[in-house]
């Protein structure tokens, strides 16, 4: 006995369109791009921006973001560090209309320009720069998240808050990874 074709091979030129363009996510993201004027992907992150330096947040640009984007999510995590993966940065409700972060964002609850900042790791608001334990090098991993919507959480949000609120309303993704050591 013979068994039959689920779909017709003339629908297979559309299924390799399909994952070609879209992947196995289920957003498209090839043209979101997220990069930073003080450093570039895979190199060294400025000192000024780590904790040997004024710890200010480096400047973040991006473009490319899904159609449909109402805000943005930043987190910025080690997950080299000693005691697990340590998060240096929670924003979140980053206006859909943003394009950038200006450096040294303020350590307060609210971004100039619109969005809040959460809890980091150190249980501090705001951006807190690398600062690994001399030797080896650490992966800093800046993630920008599109979300088809804003999640309205309190001021000063833990992490857990956050990927739990903005879970079901990802439509995007992008990464920027810097390195730095002591």
């Amino acid at each position: 006995m013979r068994h039959k074709t689920i779909f017709s091979l003339s629908a297979l030129p559309i299924i390799l369109l399909y994952l070609a363009l879209f992947g196995s996510s289920s957003y498209a993201q090839s043209s979101f791009r997220l990069t930073s004027n003080a450093f570039t992907a895979g190199n060294t992150i400025p000192v000024a921006n780590s904790c040997s330096g004024n710890n200010d947040s480096p400047a973040l640009s991006w473009s490319g973001a899904p159609a449909g984007t109402k805000s943005f999510v930043l987190i910025l995590s080690d997950p080299d560090a000693p005691r697990g993966t340590f998060f240096h940065w929670i924003a979140y409700d980053i206006p859909g209309s943003a394009t950038s972060l200006a450096a040294g964002v303020p350590h307060v609850d609210e971004i100039p320009g619109g969005g809040e900042q959460g809890m980091n790791s150190a249980a501090k608001i705001g951006y807190l720069g690398p600062c690994p334990p001399p030797g080896k090098v650490h992966h800093y991993h800046f993630t920008l998240y599109a979300l088809n919507s804003t999640i309205n959480l309190p001021k000063g949000a833990s992490l857990i808050a956050v990927k739990s609120a903005m879970e079901v309303h990802v439509i995007g993704q992008v990464e920027l990874v810097g390195t730095f050591s002591r």
